[in-house]
């Protein structure tokens, strides 16, 4: 029995298509899969990636320490800088901003959470903004930044950091860990998908050279065209723009100006939003917008209009439609990255969800029978995360006052899907807010963005009124003192970049760089 079940074993692995979906996907299959499959990349210099600056979420230090990856040389190799949160300007109201932070706020007591506490003295007046009692929200706007280190219950022995860094050479890096564990990159573009007689599987993708390539399991890394799973599979896509109306974007990098900040900032614009990721280098930047609601040329003179130093390039326009395919596994194809949906970078979670991808890949990984059950329970799994993702997205949109243009308008009054409506009818009573399962956004997300973008629950939890006001005040005041005092403490972002992580071009530019 045994000896049938080894030879039932996957054998080759074709990856369709290079970029951060591919070359993560290579990478991650060359470490843990130990070199007892033959996995091999396809891809084209020709086609360009999207290959933007890009900004993460902490998930993805668990993806490099999978790998072995140091993250010092990690940041060097990417240009990358650290990012403490993402900073939203303009979105509930004009001229308001907060910053959606990672790690905890504030401490509970006994058994209610911390932000019911802090209800109850904001809505008599008695206590700042939420973010006062984040050590990350109050760092971020001072250019603030260290890593976590052990000191017991102190705010900064739960400091939560991601990354931004040049997506491009973020590729390059890992095409280099994974050729050195055995992967094989092959050069050229794809002519044609031969699929199998009788079951319709992928048999083998034809180049343009005449080489026929076959495999056992093909991984579309193929961006928005989905050259497997739609283009020779015919999957189908659910289109998720009544929610989401974005359907372009431009991207282009500019002159760093200014210190570099750790973090990431999404603007609201008249039909859109604009983005900024700080790398060692320069600034990545791009405007996502609805072409429905503004021309191209204006969207192009609104963001060159909003950069901090010169354009480095011309930008570069994209076209997209939100959604997600039908099937993100389907017969012997699983499409990762774009080819599997798209959903605006609003919250940096693209190379997060190529990264759970690949990781319930490894979870379920099948062998040549393909058992159904295994694939309906990935696509159960990827379905459910990226719904959730998709009404945390929605809810920026929805959660308003804006009504200063049409788009904003059509944001603020259209349906939302009943899965979102349900979570902010609940917050809307009680300030009450329940993850589900295993969502990706945490309470302490939502509550973030809700709060930061107005909306203000009628009450809070009863159980608050069992503290004397004075005590719960003091507890307060005491955390947001904490924190201010943590915060004074923490070393500069390029002080810390410079002593532990800065790139050769950095330390060329800058030459006094972490002197002062």
């Amino acid at each position: 029995m045994q000896h049938n079940q080894a030879d039932r074993r996957i054998k080759q692995i074709l990856i369709v298509g290079g970029g951060t979906a591919g070359w993560m996907t290579a990478a991650a299959m060359s470490k843990l899969l130990g070199g007892h499959y033959q996995v091999r990349l396809v891809e084209s210099d020709e086609i360009s990636t999207v290959g933007v600056g890009e900004a993460t979420i902490p998930q993805i230090k668990l993806f490099n320490q999978a790998l072995g990856i140091d993250e010092d040389e990690f940041l060097r190799e990417t240009q990358g800088t650290f990012k403490l949160g993402i900073q939203f300007v303009d979105w509930g109201r004009l001229g308001e901003n907060y910053i959606h932070t990672f790690g905890s706020i504030g401490q509970d007591m006994g058994l209610v959470e911390f932000h019911h506490y802090w209800l109850k003295l904001h809505q008599a007046g008695l206590a700042p903004d939420f973010g006062a009692y984040s050590l990350a929200a109050v760092a971020a706007p001072q250019n603030k930044f260290m890593r976590a280190v052990d000191a017991g219950n102190s705010p900064v022995s739960h400091i939560a950091h991601a990354f931004q860094f040049d997506a491009g050479l973020y590729a390059r890096y890992l095409r280099k860990f994974a050729e050195a564990r055995g992967v094989v990159r092959t050069e050229g573009k794809i002519a044609d998908v031969i699929l199998r007689e009788g079951d319709g599987h992928v048999a083998a993708v034809t180049m343009e050279n005449g080489e026929r390539i076959e495999a056992d399991l093909f991984i579309d890394c193929s961006g928005f065209r989905g050259l497997l799973i739609e283009g020779a599979l015919k999957t189908g896509y659910e289109d998720w723009a009544h929610w989401l109306p974005c359907d372009r974007a431009l991207a282009v990098p500019c002159e760093s100006r200014g210190p570099i900040t750790p973090y990431t900032r999404a603007t609201a614009r008249t039909a859109g939003w604009q983005w900024r990721i700080p790398l060692q280098h320069r600034i990545g930047n791009g405007h996502v917008y609805s072409s429905k609601y503004i021309s191209d040329d204006e969207a192009t003179a609104q963001l060159l209009a909003n950069l901090d130093g010169a354009p480095l390039a011309e930008p570069k326009p994209l076209r997209f439609t939100t959604g997600k395919r039908k099937k993100f596994w389907n017969k012997n194809v699983v499409a990762i990255g774009l080819s599997s949906g798209f959903m605006e970078p609003l919250e940096s979670t693209s190379i997060h969800l190529i990264q759970s991808s690949i990781a319930r890949l490894m979870s379920l990984f099948p062998d040549r029978d393909f058992d159904q059950h295994n694939i309906d329970e990935f696509n159960r799994q990827a379905h459910f995360e990226v719904d959730k993702i998709r009404d945390f997205l929605v809810l920026h949109y929805h959660a308003t006052e804006r009504d200063d243009t049409p788009f904003w308008n059509y944001c603020r009054t259209m349906e939302v899907p009943e899965s979102l409506k349900q979570k902010m009818d609940l917050f809307k009573q009680h300030g009450r807010f329940y993850r589900e399962k295993d969502e990706m956004f945490a309470s302490v997300s939502w509550l973030q963005v809700m709060l930061g973008q107005g909306m203000r629950p009628q009450s809070y939890h009863p159980l608050v009124d069992l503290y004397p006001q004075e005590q719960i005040e003091a507890h307060l005041r005491t955390i947001k003192t904490v924190v201010e005092n943590c915060a004074a403490k923490m070393p500069g972002h390029e002080d810390f970049i410079a002593a532990h992580c800065a790139s050769a071009a950095m330390r060329m530019k800058r030459p006094n760089y972490g002197m002062r």
